[in-house]
């Protein structure tokens, strides 16, 4: 977030939500040989979805802008952001984690974010349901004949050919920003609101889901009606994609599972986001205490995030004692860089960085 924009707990509280969850995907099982387990019913694809929308919120709150020159001075701000953001994504990969990196990714949506800064609520929600109805088809029609999977993670060594790497970034990676789009513009959207306002909370709650709900029923009944046997049967949906189907038949774009980047699985992860974000708003109002350890841990993200990945990758670890210990000194450090008002370390450099910058070019 911005450090103009003002610090909403919800928020805080419903990021701590998403990185706890995407820890939890990094360490515990998704599946076993009886199918899926809480862990991946409950978080595999939301929380790392949830994450992005946030995003977009953060963004959306700390780059209020009104005119040309505090858009262009808000734009030089988030351009500093984001390759600093992407640096440490690219850092991370060097370590040759076990996990998926997401932060040069992010670094991609917050780029994309700059011309959309001065956007209205509704344009900016226009184009979330188009991203999420049109982006997994242009995808799939890009993707054509290429091969399957995500590939190499983008690190320093596969800058050397920036046009794959940016293929990767854009379209066949772990979280193609073509089509996380979708939960940028959606985050956006909401960053609009009066996010104080109970009357958004519970609009939030109900709207999310009801999409999320409607998402999963009509990709269970279309693939009922065919969808499943053209892709090859239930084995086939216990694989998981990576943020891209396969393009040997239009039937993959009905599928819900996570990661798949189909307009049913962005709709239902994008309605949990909004879902959960509107209860966090809700509970922070009216039982602020409550999400005080969720809120330290969400106010520092990206150094909580990048000490999770380093220590995945130089120590390894897994299961349930493995998770409880990453759990605890996130909450560790969370409380402690909230009870002395500062930011975590990562935070500090992005956000004086972005802020010097903006603060330079409206002089």
């Amino acid at each position: 977030m911005n450090p103009a924009a003002p610090r909403i707990e919800g928020i805080d509280a419903a990021r701590g939500l998403a990185l706890l969850g995407m820890m939890a995907t990094h360490v515990l099982p998704l599946h076993t040989a009886t199918g899926e387990t809480v862990v991946g019913a409950v978080a595999a694809g939301r929380a790392s979805g949830l994450f992005a929308v946030l995003l977009g919120v953060g963004i959306a709150l700390g780059s209020r802008v009104t005119d040309g020159r505090a858009h262009l001075a808000a734009a030089g701000g988030l351009l500093v952001r984001a390759v600093l953001t992407g640096l440490v994504g690219l850092v991370l990969v060097g370590l040759g984690p076990p996990v998926a990196v997401i932060p040069t990714y992010y670094a991609v949506l917050i780029a994309v974010a700059i011309p959309l800064l001065r956007a209205p609520a509704w344009l900016l929600a226009g184009g979330a349901v188009l991203a999420c109805a049109g982006t997994p088809a242009l995808s799939a029609l890009l993707r054509t004949g290429s091969p399957a999977g995500p590939g190499a993670q983008i690190g320093f060594a596969e800058l050397a050919d920036p046009g794959a790497a940016l293929r990767t970034l854009l379209l066949t990676g772990y979280y193609p920003v073509l089509t996380w789009t979708t939960y940028l513009l959606a985050g956006m959207a909401v960053g609009r609101l009066d996010l104080r306002s109970s009357r958004t909370g519970w609009g939030l709650l109900g709207g999310g889901a009801a999409l999320a709900a409607t998402a999963a029923v009509l990709s269970s009944v279309l693939l009922a009606a065919g969808g499943l046997e053209a892709v090859g049967g239930p084995r086939e949906l216990l694989v998981q994609r990576y943020g891209t189907v396969p393009t040997d038949t239009w039937w993959w774009l009905a599928v819900e599972l996570p990661h798949s980047g189909t307009p049913f699985d962005l709709a239902q992860t994008t309605g949990s986001a909004l879902a959960v974000l509107g209860a966090a708003l809700l509970v922070a109002r009216a039982v602020p205490w409550a999400v005080v350890p969720f809120a330290a841990i969400g106010a520092v993200p990206l150094t909580l995030y990048a000490l999770h990945v380093a220590s995945l990758a130089v120590l390894g670890g897994e299961g349930l004692s493995t998770y409880v210990w990453h759990v605890g000194w996130c909450l560790a450090i969370g409380l402690v860089v909230r009870s002395l008002g500062a930011r975590g370390p990562a935070e500090a450099v992005v956000s004086g960085a972005s802020r010097s910058v903006r603060t330079m070019m409206l002089r």
